[in-house]
């Protein structure tokens, strides 16, 4: 983290990168010394409630934040910055999304967590728009407008006021990850088809060793059982994320059943002593690793893959095998999992894999019909640029698995093959 201090004397002269959290009341002046060099600018974790009207003197702009400030508006300025591509603005108290405020390259809106009732019909003039996430806000109905956006691979819309999902969204043809529990929509779509057997566990029951890790909607504990079972136990924050409720993800979790290639789910925790939400997990063998890391703000939607990364064929198939496999076994539950990355994946050289974080997870209609159809498939793009992503690091590939990957990811939605159809192309 950078300093006023540090800025004002000028120390910091040529940086491409500035992150200033130092409750900000007002915008520094001095950021605009560094006007030829600054790429990205974070001022999240302020008590800012405008941006200066200049602000596009900033010429070299790419990346804004601005998050976990008062800001009841999205500022118009930052519409005016000519390489403004990336803009985020999550928990605020925005109430109204100006026009203006849009840069006509951007890439990645990020406005969870505020208020927003309505969105411009401009937002459809955002061609280049991949990432749009919206979740936590008051949205009754989508602008018409996004059909155009032929660019959009992940949509946030989870916990709004949206009645239902617009035809148009159905067909968007790169759309790959989507998120919208938490909406008002038929039961279809807010209920799990099955709860699965498996019930509470006492958190009287439960010692918490070390914390394994931390994620955007809960910390994980290494823990036992007092009959000595090793277990891993995941406190639910409460707060909302960018992809939805932690309590949407709890009811995903708790849904989708049992399947070689899904974290084992105990139960969910009962009787923490501050009511914190929780489930007890069987606890993963360290020898999975994660597949890739999350995308960068360079790579916007693609996942990064470390330099030596590389997969023989068998492993290859392997994976392909259990990823493709648990598509098919989420969605004959009517799961929309709405986070198939490899990120999401652990694994091992051998091609042993599981799948886990189900926190952009949804549901929808177990009736087979169009909508489900396409929702599914909406998915198999996602599992098709895993695909992608594997076959460029596998030295050892026929031309039909790269004919099955491109089947995955056609433009025309209902088009591309269902999980069961690509798990018997893969057996075969």
């Amino acid at each position: 983290m950078n300093t006023l201090e540090l800025l004002e004397a000028g120390q910091l002269a040529g940086a491409t990168r500035l992150d200033l959290s130092c409750g900000l009341t007002e915008f520094p002046q001095a950021i605009f010394t560094l006007a030829d060099s600054l790429e990205v600018l974070n001022l999240s974790g302020n008590a800012l409630t405008r941006l200066p009207d200049d602000l596009h003197r900033l010429h070299k702009l790419k990346v804004l934040f601005c998050s976990d400030n008062p800001f009841t508006e999205l500022p118009a300025c930052i519409g005016r910055c000519p390489q403004l591509s990336m803009v985020g603005f999550k928990a605020n108290r925005i109430e109204h999304v100006p026009a203006e405020a849009l840069p006509a390259q951007l890439r990645w809106l990020i406005l969870t967590d505020n208020r927003i009732e309505h969105l411009p019909e401009q937002l459809g003039d955002c061609l280049q728009m991949q990432k749009l996430m919206l979740s936590g806000n008051r949205l009754q109905a989508l602008p018409e407008s996004l059909a155009r956006l032929e660019n959009l691979e992940l949509l946030r819309l989870s916990a709004n006021r949206l009645p239902a999902l617009p035809d148009w969204l159905l067909r968007l043809p790169r759309l790959a990850w989507l998120a919208y529990a938490g909406n008002p929509m038929s039961e279809a779509f807010t209920t799990p088809h099955s709860e699965g057997t498996r019930g509470h566990v006492a958190w009287s029951d439960l010692r918490l060793d070390a914390q394994l890790g931390e994620g955007a909607s809960g910390i994980i504990y290494r823990a036992h059982l007092d009959s000595g079972q090793p277990v891993a136990v995941k406190l639910y924050k409460g707060a909302m994320t960018s992809d939805g409720s932690p309590v949407n993800e709890m009811n995903a979790c708790m849904a989708a059943g049992e399947h070689p290639q899904l974290i084992e789910v105990l139960g969910r925790l009962s009787g923490h002593p501050d009511g914190t939400a929780g489930l007890v997990m069987a606890l993963i063998d360290p020898s999975f690793a994660n597949l890739a890391g999350p995308p960068s703000l360079a790579s916007c939607t693609r996942d990064i893959y470390s330099a030596d990364f590389a997969i023989d064929r068998d492993a290859l198939l392997r994976l392909l095998r259990g990823m493709a496999g648990v598509g098919a076994h989420l969605h004959a539950r009517g799961i929309n999992h709405g986070d198939f990355y490899a990120h999401n994946v652990l694994w091992r050289k051998s091609g042993e894999c599981l799948f886990g974080d189900f926190g952009g997870a949804s549901f929808y209609p177990g009736d087979g019909g169009e909508v489900s159809q396409a929702l599914e498939r909406i998915e198999v793009r996602a599992f098709g640029l895993l695909f992608e992503e594997l076959l460029t690091h596998c030295e050892e590939v026929h031309d039909d698995l790269w004919a099955l990957q491109r089947q995955c990811v056609q433009p025309q939605v209902l088009a591309r093959p269902s999980f069961a159809e690509i798990t018997r192309n893969l057996d075969a």
